[in-house]
């Protein structure tokens, strides 16, 4: 490849030989299943929870607990409220129960996977 460089008002013809690259190249891109089988969900343990907790999926803080133990629940009802980065995410109740035991207060701070309400 042939350059025109000026320097200190001086025009220089030189010439560069250049070294291809190799550009990496991107996989196969598949979108959709197309009936290959799936893997199976996986599923987390915690640790000093029962099988019936409710649990934090992400760390925050407790902003608001919507029920009081021994409340009957319906299933996808909000139960308390954790705010994250100045965003809420309403914790529902998974199945239809009773609050068995609140294992939080307000403004606690919470990690992934800790336990936030039993329920019965």
């Amino acid at each position: 490849m042939k350059l025109k460089v000026t320097v200190n008002g001086v025009a220089y013809d030189i010439e560069v030989d250049v070294e291809e690259q190799e550009r990496p190249t991107l996989g196969a891109v598949v979108i959709g299943g197309g009936g290959a089988a799936q893997a199976a969900p996986t599923t987390a343990s915690v640790k000093a929870a029962s099988a019936n907790a409710v649990v934090a999926p992400l760390s925050g803080a407790v902003a608001r607990i919507l029920v009081a133990e021994g409340d009957e629940i319906a299933e996808g009802q909000v139960l308390l409220v954790l705010e994250a980065m100045k965003m809420e995410t309403e914790i529902t109740a998974p199945h239809a129960g009773t609050v068995g035991a609140i294992l939080v207060g307000e403004r606690d701070a919470v990690q992934g996977g800790d336990p936030l309400i039993e329920l019965a």
